[in-house]
C-alpha cells in the first residue's frame, strides 16, 4: 500500500514551540550554514578573486577551497575597518565581517559603494539589515539556540533544487546544556560544530526552521541592547576599542584591553565563559600585526538574552 504524504495526526508529542510565528528574515534563502551561504554566492557570482579579511574564522576559507576560487587577504585597522581598501576588478568580490555586530554603519558605507561586489558576513550581526545590493549572510546559531542554519539575502539564484538538511543529530549539546549545564554539553558542541565541515549546501532543516519561527525577536533585541548598555556605561572609558551605539543589535560586548589574557582566566574561573575570535589568526599573523592583537586583546563579553543586569554586574565585578 502506498504511504500517505500527509503529516501524522495523533501519537506522541513533538518538540513544543510557539504555534504562531515567523522567521526574522522572510525574504532570505534559508540554508544550512553560513559558510554554505558564502559558497552559494561564490557559485552564483563565479568571481575570479575574493578579498578576505585576515581577522576571520578559518572555516570561511572552506567555500573558497571547494569552489577553487582565488583569494587574497586584506588588513584591518585597530577599529575593525579596512586599512587599505583594494581596488576591485569587475570579476572580483570583497568579504567584510560585521564584527561583533557593532559595525553596521561601516558595512553600510561599503555596501553603498561596492554594491553587488560586496559580501557582508553578518554571522555576528543577526539584526543588521541589507543596505544596498550586497550579498548578506547570517548565522542564527550565534544568537539563539539552534544547531545550524543560515539566511542569505542575495539577488542571485542557483539552478536546480537543493535537498533539505536534518538537524536532530546535531542537537545533543543544546539538550545536554538544558539538563546538565554548559560544561556537560561542551564536547558535544565541538563534535556537532565539526559535523558541519564539508557539508554540502542544503536548505535549512525543518527543525531549525520550526525553532527560529517560534522566537520573540523583539524581546531578544531589547535584552541584548539593555545588557550591552550596562557594560558599556562602565567600560567605555577603559575599552581600547571605540564603540559607537550605531548598530542594530550586538552579539557580544567587545572589550579590548592589554590585560585580556589575565582577565579571561579570571572570568573562566568564575564560570563566565568567553571565547577567542579566532585562534587561527595567531597562525596566520605575526605578533606585531593588528589582527594578531585584535584576536589576543579583545574579550567578547556575553550580553545575550539569557542574562539580566544582575549577570552583567557579576561580569563587571570580575573585570574591575
Amino acid at each position: 500500500m502506498r504511504m500517505s504524504s500527509f503529516s501524522a495526526i495523533g501519537g506522541y508529542f513533538e518538540l513544543e514551540t510557539r504555534m504562531e510565528g515567523a522567521p526574522y528574515y522572510t525574504d532570505a534563502l534559508e540554508l544550512n550554514s553560513a559558510r554554505n551561504a558564502f559558497e552559494y554566492v561564490l557559485r552564483t557570482k563565479k568571481p575570479k578573486r575574493v578579498y578576505m579579511p585576515k581577522f576571520t574564522c578559518d572555516v570561511m576559507l572552506e567555500p573558497l577551497q571547494k569552489t577553487k576560487t582565488e583569494y587574497r587577504f586584506y588588513e584591518l585597522n585597530d577599529q575593525l575597518e579596512i586599512a587599505s581598501e583594494p581596488t576591485l576588478g569587475k570579476d572580483e568580490l570583497l568579504l567584510y565581517t560585521n564584527y561583533f555586530g557593532i559595525k553596521d554603519a561601516y558595512a553600510t558605507v561599503l555596501a553603498r559603494r561596492l554594491r553587488d561586489q560586496l559580501v557582508v558576513d553578518c554571522s555576528q550581526a543577526f539584526y543588521c539589515a541589507r543596505a544596498s545590493e550586497e550579498h548578506v549572510l547570517y548565522s542564527p546559531r550565534k544568537f539563539v539556540g539552534v544547531a545550524d542554519g543560515a539566511y542569505l539575502i542575495t539577488d542571485k539564484k542557483l539552478a536546480g533544487e537543493l535537498p533539505t538538511d536534518t538537524s536532530y543529530q546535531r542537537m545533543s549539546h543544546l539538550l545536554k546544556r538544558a539538563d546538565l549545564g554548559a560544561e556537560a554539553g561542551y564536547e558535544d558542541f565541538k563534535e556537532n560544530d565539526d559535523a558541519l565541515i564539508g557539508a554540502p549546501i542544503k536548505h535549512m532543516s525543518r527543525l531549525t526552521k520550526k525553532i527560529l519561527a517560534s522566537l520573540d525577536y523583539q524581546a531578544i533585541k531589547k535584552r541584548r541592547l539593555d545588557n550591552f548598555r550596562v557594560l558599556h556605561e562602565v567600560l567605555k572609558d577603559k575599552n581600547e576599542l571605540s564603540v559607537a551605539m550605531t548598530f542594530a543589535v550586538p552579539m557580544v560586548y567587545p572589550f579590548k584591553t592589554n590585560r585580556a589574557t589575565e582577565l579571561k582566566q579570571k572570568l573562566i574561573a568564575r564560570k563566565i565563559f568567553v571565547p577567542t575570535y579566532w585562534p587561527n589568526v595567531f597562525e596566520w599573523c605575526q605578533e606585531g600585526e593588528v589582527e594578531y592583537q585584535l584576536a589576543r586583546d579583545i574579550i567578547p563579553l556575553p550580553v545575550d538574552q539569557r542574562y539580566t543586569e544582575k549577570d552583567m554586574r557579576r561580569i563587571l565585578e570580575v573585570l574591575l
